[in-house]
């Protein structure tokens, strides 16, 4: 079955009745193919525990606990915080090295349904949506807002950016994932929940550097949007491959790709190792199966 090439805004809308079953409240098990398994350390809303203390005169006594009171012989109370709200802003990368899938979508499709998915998701549960959308000619960015309207823009910009990857003469320019995060850094200055969906494709030491500078004072989630024959280019000798513009033809003989792939893996790998050592929760979401269903998976059964 060939894969989906593009979407169009009735698809997204059609994921609103989907966008149920998962949270990006703390303490999700989040098991990753990229990063291992670890806890998510996102932050939840409402009232957040803080720590447990000497009860001092004036204290509501409504704050006793009296299990800990009984375990340390003294009167303990529980603290509280209350959590501001988080606004989410979605980075959604278009650009031509997501347009392309051997199984049930294009990356650029799948990263699509996934960004539909998060905004529904968000209105939801009462928070603000918005997000930066990018190919390598443009960047759009849509302020968080509430209510349907704003996240019904930014499906439409979405659903426009993945079409043009479609055209005869699809976009061209020199915005890179590093200038997409510099509008994220300019738009999320603190409390925001940052979920950047993108392949990482161009992805470097000052993207690491970025997204440092987001996880200063915003949660960041980076989903990791991959193909599974991405990373055994498969095919035979002599067959043709374009990159960027670049046209080149896969050498005879076994040795090149496994080159390939042991590049990839070493590519991978170090990805891997950053995000876990930045403590940002890195999900893969494959082209080949339904995205939710890898979110219901990564981010647990949650209604």
């Amino acid at each position: 079955m060939p894969a989906l090439v593009s979407i169009d805004l009735d698809h997204l809308l059609l994921l609103k009745a989907e966008a149920r079953g998962f949270s990006f409240l703390p303490k999700q098990p989040v098991g990753s193919l990229l990063a291992g398994r670890h806890q998510s350390r996102l932050r939840g809303r409402g009232l957040a525990f803080e720590e447990l203390r000497h009860y001092h005169a004036g204290d509501d006594i409504r704050t006793i606990d009296w299990r800990a009171t009984a375990r340390l012989r003294s009167p303990h109370v529980r603290v509280f915080a209350e959590e501001r709200e988080r606004p989410v802003l979605l980075v959604v990368d278009q650009r031509s090295p997501m347009f392309f899938g051997s199984r049930r979508a294009m990356k650029s499709v799948a990263a699509a349904e996934l960004a539909a998915l998060a905004a529904w998701r968000t209105l939801d549960v009462g928070d603000r949506v918005g997000g930066i959308v990018f190919n390598e000619a443009e960047a759009i960015t849509i302020a968080p807002n509430r209510g349907p309207t704003q996240a019904l823009r930014l499906l439409h910009e979405i659903t426009r950016f993945n079409q043009r990857l479609a055209e005869a003469q699809p976009p061209s320019g020199e915005i890179t994932l590093n200038k997409a995060l510099d509008l994220a850094l300019a738009r999320a200055k603190h409390d925001h929940l940052v979920i950047l969906i993108t392949d990482l494709d161009g992805a470097d030491e000052e993207t690491s550097e970025r997204v440092t500078r987001l996880g200063m004072h915003n949660d960041v989630m980076v989903v990791a949007v991959y193909d599974p024959l991405g990373g055994q280019l498969a095919g035979a000798p002599g067959m043709k491959a374009t990159d960027r513009g670049n046209h080149w033809e896969i050498p005879a003989g076994s040795a090149f790709r496994k080159a390939f792939r042991a590049e990839f893996g070493e590519a991978v790998a170090y990805w891997q190792k950053l995000f876990r050592d930045l403590r940002i929760p890195l999900f893969p979401v494959s082209t080949a199966t339904p995205v939710i269903d890898q979110i219901h998976e990564l981010l647990g059964h949650h209604g």
